[in-house]
């Protein structure tokens, strides 16, 4: 059994194994599409799912099963990906952590439901500060990367690009949310920079791109989290896939590649 920071890859997992496909950022962006155009699940819901289970993977795996008395730096951008790890950010301090927040942009510049997640934060008075030219991230026990998710385009830049070095250069473990900021989702190059993540908790289905050889050394432990899209989703035209009720023993999977669009997945209890 092999631990990276505390995270047993193989440990308290049920015998049932099953593989799973994986998806294109293109086939990622049709499912988002479908679940607000098609089944009206919206954002909102989404990313409530997605921040409920980075928090819940946390503190399991790398806090130790109780995150009271512990550090935690959220990193987060301005889209989907960033407002997920703002609702992490705010259950860890549900649970008792001490967490912080380092934004990409100043509150005032995020929109839509990124900003509605931000403003319940500051409404609880969790401590929330734009990165500077030169940000020096505080002592903490664990690192959320939320800066960049499956829509990554070339090499990160500005601020993302500072608090992706700032992660790395960190001695604490970093948990990245859907994929390390920095790595291409569909094809697993590794951009400069882009985050070393100790573990990945990616959404929905696994992305091509985190079972590449290339990304290996930045994805870490990967798990998969339900953010209840319906099998039916799947089967859509657009998309075409035969895929199961996943999820059905546990809201968490752990991943590993088996090809360059198959992984193989066991529940996490």
């Amino acid at each position: 059994m092999s631990q990276v920071h505390g995270i047993a890859k193989q440990d308290h997992m049920s015998d049932d194994t099953y593989d799973v496909p994986a998806l294109t950022t293109d086939q990622m962006r049709e499912v988002d599409r479908l679940m607000v155009e098609a089944y009206g699940i919206e954002l909102l819901q989404m990313m409530e799912h997605a921040g409920r289970h980075l928090a819940h993977l946390a503190r399991r795996r790398l806090l130790e099963g109780d995150p009271r008395g512990t550090s935690v730096v959220v990193l987060a951008g301005t889209g989907g990906n960033g407002g997920g790890g703002l609702v992490a950010a705010r259950r860890l301090h549900g649970w008792g952590a001490s967490v912080r927040v380092v934004t990409t942009k100043a509150p005032a510049a995020y929109e839509g439901v990124p900003a509605h997640q931000l403003r319940i934060l500051q409404n609880m008075d969790v401590p929330v500060t734009p990165a500077t030219n030169d940000p020096a991230l505080p002592e903490a026990d664990l690192l959320l990367d939320a800066l960049i998710g499956y829509s990554l385009s070339g090499d990160p830049r500005g601020a993302a690009a500072r608090l992706i070095q700032a992660a790395n250069d960190h001695p604490a473990p970093v948990l990245s949310l859907d994929v390390p900021s920095g790595v291409d989702a569909t094809t697993g190059t590794v951009h400069t920079p882009a985050v070393r993540a100790d573990a990945t908790m990616t959404l929905a289905l696994p992305k091509e791109g985190l079972g590449a050889d290339p990304a290996a050394e930045a994805v870490g432990a990967l798990f998969l989290a339900d953010i209840g899209v319906p099998p039916s989703l799947y089967a859509e035209p657009t998309l075409g896939l035969n895929v199961g009720p996943l999820f059905a023993h546990t809201d968490l999977l752990s991943l590993t590649p088996i090809d360059d669009d198959r992984f193989r997945a066991r529940p996490v209890q």
